[in-house]
């Protein structure tokens, strides 16, 4: 059995490069909040084709892989109502900030775009404080 963070490792890999080829192939950064939303408001009709052939990979690959490595353990709730308040809220604050992880993080650090350094700096110290909040002061997680 390999250690876990080797998937993660693997999982970022497989990311960056992804957005490497989105980049040189479409001259476009591969932010999926903006691919999403270009969809959902309509400002990316001109190439939805391109934009729902990226989403349907983003749900593919992963099924495609489960036959290799089986299925993964996750730690999310069963709860329904969680989960879709929980995608609803990162929905909002992509929109409120212009992008995701994926845009901000992975694309915008790698161009040094300062925007998305400061962006990327920002959700994870959200995300520390978060978890610090809810896990070690409330004790809810």
């Amino acid at each position: 059995m390999q250690p876990e963070w080797i998937m993660g490792l693997i999982g970022g890999l497989l990311i960056g490069l992804a957005g490497a080829v989105f980049l040189l192939g479409n001259g476009r950064i591969m932010g999926a909040s903006g691919i999403i939303g270009g969809l959902v408001d309509g400002s990316g009709h001109a190439d939805k084709w391109d934009r729902l052939i990226f989403l349907a990979g983003v749900f593919a690959a992963p099924m495609a892989l489960m036959g290799f490595v089986g299925t993964p353990e996750t730690n999310a709730t069963d709860n329904i109502l969680v989960l879709v308040a929980a995608g609803l809220l990162v929905g909002v604050g992509t929109r409120i900030a212009n992008g995701c992880t994926s845009g901000h993080g992975v694309c915008g650090i790698s161009r040094l775009s300062f925007r998305g350094i400061i962006a990327t700096v920002f959700y994870i110290l959200a995300g520390g404080l978060t978890m610090v909040v809810f896990r070690h002061l409330l004790g809810v997680i």
